[in-house]
């Protein structure tokens, strides 16, 4: 049938990955240490690693489902918190911008196929999206009102290192599970 709707594209195994990715992206954010006012966590590991696992049309469903999830209150975000005020916060925006991230991934590899430079590129970028999207965010919605300046220094500088790891071992994981996966098939 040609007019199918968008969910019956999916097989109840990509699905059920999908539910499966949103899962390890709770528990990332449950892994934390705390740092500044934002703790560090390994929430943008989970997002990758979902990408890189199920391609990027799966992953952002995954991640969508994760927010989800949490919108609706279940404790999957950092310090097990949920609920929409999560997701309208201050930091809400980069729990948002994985979204975003995850649709750069997709589009990356749709255009350059899923070598490595390119998913590579499609988690560095989609990171960066994220940190623009988050950023705005956090200037329009936090109460102290600050500038840009002010906004990288807190939200991004700390964590861009941090970040750039999380993606070589979101990529790394990638390779070594994602022949076993498609073995599973």
């Amino acid at each position: 049938m040609k007019n199918e709707s968008a969910v019956n594209r999916f097989s109840a195994r990509s699905l059920a990955r999908a539910a499966l990715m949103a899962v390890v992206i709770a528990a990332c954010a449950w892994i934390q240490i705390p740092f500044g006012e934002i703790n560090f966590t390994m929430q943008t590991f989970g997002v990758f690693l979902a990408v890189g696992l199920l391609g990027g049309k799966l992953g952002t469903v995954s991640v969508i489902v994760y927010l989800l999830i949490g919108a609706f209150g279940a404790p999957v975000f950092t310090n097990f918190t949920g609920g929409f005020a999560k997701l309208a916060g201050p930091t809400g925006g980069y729990l948002v911008g994985f979204i975003f991230a995850a649709l750069v991934y997709w589009g990356i590899t749709k255009l350059f196929g899923e070598g490595a430079f390119p998913s590579i590129c499609g988690m560095v970028l989609g990171n960066l999206v994220c940190y623009a999207f988050g950023t705005a965010w956090f200037m329009a919605v936090a109460s102290s009102k600050p500038g840009l300046a002010a906004a990288l220094a807190l939200c991004v500088l700390p964590y861009a290192i941090p970040d750039l790891l999380k993606i070589g071992l979101a990529y790394a994981v990638t390779l070594i599970l994602k022949p076993k996966i498609r073995r599973m098939e």
